[in-house]
């Protein structure tokens, strides 16, 4: 008695349509350079007038741009030449780990955001602000303006460098690691700011290491 052995056979059309990859998604494609730089100055101006309402709310918040606020309030010199000056010492961290491409943009921003810190107090004076409104939309704005600079390989230096450098090798947040480093910062205010201030400027850092933590999560952005 013989046996026949039966086979499946899968239609050619069918295989290729289980194998087959998808097409590269939107959000891979590179910026192009004028996105690229309309994206660094939108996140400057964004993040400079950010730092602004937090000045003319005399409070702080973290990073680099909280310890030149907080120096701000001591030395006699004007808020963007101390931010440019805090971050130096970053900017060679940034060349050796990140590449010339970044810190270059790096660089830009931190200028960028130096020269604004003149242009706001020129254009809109001084205000006279509730500083629950200004620390909180102070730093939603600084906040919106830092994930704009990320997405576009770009930072306000810092602390920035190394939280994208740990999320980048160890997968950890960015906002989170740049959360446990502000603490820092916001207490060592109070030296210098009232108890109560202090205890505002860590709810204001607080939601803007929120707003990259919530947005800026590794994987989730592909975009160049």
């Amino acid at each position: 008695m013989s046996t026949t052995t039966a086979t499946t056979t899968v239609p050619a059309t069918a295989e290729k349509r289980t194998t087959a990859l998808p097409a590269t998604p939107p959000s891979a494609v590179r910026h192009s350079l004028a996105e690229d730089i309309l994206g660094i100055l939108t996140g400057t101006f964004a993040a400079s007038l950010g730092l602004y309402l937090l000045k003319s709310s005399e409070a702080v918040t973290g990073g680099t741009a909280g310890l030149a606020l907080l120096l701000s309030y001591s030395i006699q010199l004007p808020f963007g030449v101390i931010f440019m000056a805090v971050n130096l010492p970053f900017f060679g961290l940034a060349v050796w780990k990140k590449g010339w491409n970044f810190a270059l943009r790096t660089g830009a921003a931190i200028a960028l955001v130096s020269a604004m810190a003149s242009l706001h107090p020129a254009v809109l004076g001084a205000l006279a602000i509730n500083p629950v409104y200004g620390v909180l939309g102070g730093n939603l704005l600084a906040g919106v303006g830092l994930l704009i600079l990320f997405r576009h390989k770009s930072s306000l230096g810092g602390f920035n460098i190394l939280a994208l450098l740990l999320q980048e090798k160890l997968k950890w947040r960015a906002g989170y690691v740049q959360m446990v480093l502000d603490v820092t910062i916001v207490l060592a205010a109070l030296a210098l700011v009232s108890p109560l201030m202090v205890l505002l400027s860590a709810v204001g850092a607080t939601l803007l290491n929120l707003i990259l933590a919530l947005n800026h999560r590794p994987g989730r952005y592909l975009g160049k």
